[in-house]
């Protein structure tokens, strides 16, 4: 066990190293709309990632993975006017005429960003307004576009997404939007969303209802073990990505995009390799506890960037971490009766567990390939 314990890790530190030097990762497609009111109407700007860009428009001219001020400025009309088709806004039901004022780059915590400034003509100072938004949803449904809408002093929250393309705010309404159950969606979906938190959280379940003993899987003796098994994992996973999540918005540690996500894939890979080779003999939640750790930073940058007060951050983080528990345990309630009727089956720990390993790292171990040599082949 400790031999091969030592033999693996310098492997995987390696290859780490190497994820943080070479690899383009693919974080998470988001978007970052801030829109003020003001005695002179509306205005704002828009924060619209390159990359994403790039998938939408080409913004790449000569095709060398790089985005030169040049090659966008090249592109600056295109760009206007993609944005302009992707974000309607009305004013007491009229329609706001999008004028773009500066054009911008900026860097944020996950790459370049083209800025957008603009206000909304024709509506003057409406009562209530609303947001139509569709960039970049046909390219990734997975994309959100994160508003932070400021009028007399309040901050509202919003997320677009292809199931709420749409958004409504009454000014009307002194009382200042909870942005709670907003982000409690977003952590559910973070999860469901999440192929890679998926596979890595059933990489975890599948042993749950199976001890090892003599080298060899056996069932657990009875339901309340395999239960409480999976509670630990699925809790040591949920209070470690909550640290982790917290820590990072708050800015107190901080990981470049491109390492995080080639981790997550590689701690997916080795979770899912523990099960046909035993790296970890026992304690399934500390390895849950140790690679949620990694898994938090997922959704950190994001949240980090939209630029949060305190008690707005403070209902944020609670709402999408208890959406994140809400959601493993959709999942946990869908595989543990079905792996508790099968358990003592060959069938189980013979094909599920080893086939479902095994299919688990082949998939992980693409994903790692894709981030650390900047290549797309799996449409996940």
């Amino acid at each position: 066990m400790t031999k091969r314990l030592s033999n693996f890790f310098p492997l995987f530190t390696a290859l780490l190293v190497f994820a943080t030097q070479t690899a383009q990762a693919h974080p998470q497609s988001s978007a970052y709309l801030t829109l003020r009111t003001s005695s002179t109407g509306l205005s704002g700007e828009w924060h619209l990632a390159l990359r994403d860009l790039d998938d939408a428009i080409g913004l790449d001219g000569n095709d060398d993975g790089l985005i030169t001020w040049g090659e966008l400025l090249s592109r600056k009309e295109a760009i206007c006017a993609y944005a302009r088709s992707r974000l309607h806004i009305q004013g007491d039901g009229q329609m706001g005429t999008f004028r773009i004022n500066e054009f911008l780059v900026d860097n944020l915590s996950d790459g370049a960003y083209s800025v957008l400034r603009f206000d909304i003509q024709g509506i003057g100072q409406p009562r209530q307004i609303e947001m139509s938004y569709n960039a970049f949803f046909d390219i990734d449904p997975k994309h959100r576009g994160l508003l932070r809408l400021e009028h007399n002093g309040q901050t509202r929250l919003g997320v677009f997404s292809p199931m709420t393309p749409s958004q409504a705010f009454d000014f009307g309404v002194s009382a200042p939007q909870n942005p709670f159950l907003t982000f409690l969606k977003e952590g559910v979906w973070h999860i469901w969303s999440g192929y890679d938190h998926i596979l890595f959280l059933l990489a975890l379940l599948l042993p749950g209802v199976l001890r090892r003993r003599g080298g060899s899987w056996q069932p657990v003796s009875d339901r309340r073990s395999a239960f409480v098994n999976v509670l630990k994992v699925v809790t040591a996973f949920t209070v470690a990505h909550s640290i982790t999540l917290s820590l990072a918005v708050l800015g107190f540690v901080h990981l470049p995009s491109r390492l995080v996500e080639s981790a997550i894939a590689a701690s997916v890979v080795v979770a899912a390799f523990n099960n046909l080779v035993p790296l970890f003999s026992e304690g399934g939640w500390l390895v849950a506890f140790g690679f949620g750790l990694l898994h938090g930073f997922g959704f950190a940058n994001a949240l980090r960037d939209l630029g949060l007060q305190h008690g707005q951050l403070a209902l944020t983080l609670f709402g999408f971490n208890l959406g994140v528990e809400i959601g493993q345990l959709a999942i946990v309630a869908a595989f543990l009766p079905l792996a508790l009727s099968l358990r003592r089956l060959l069938f189980y720990q013979r094909f599920i567990l080893r086939f479902g390993s095994a299919a688990i790292m082949v998939v992980a171990s693409t994903w790692l390939a894709e981030r650390v040599l900047d290549f797309k082949w799996l449409p996940f």
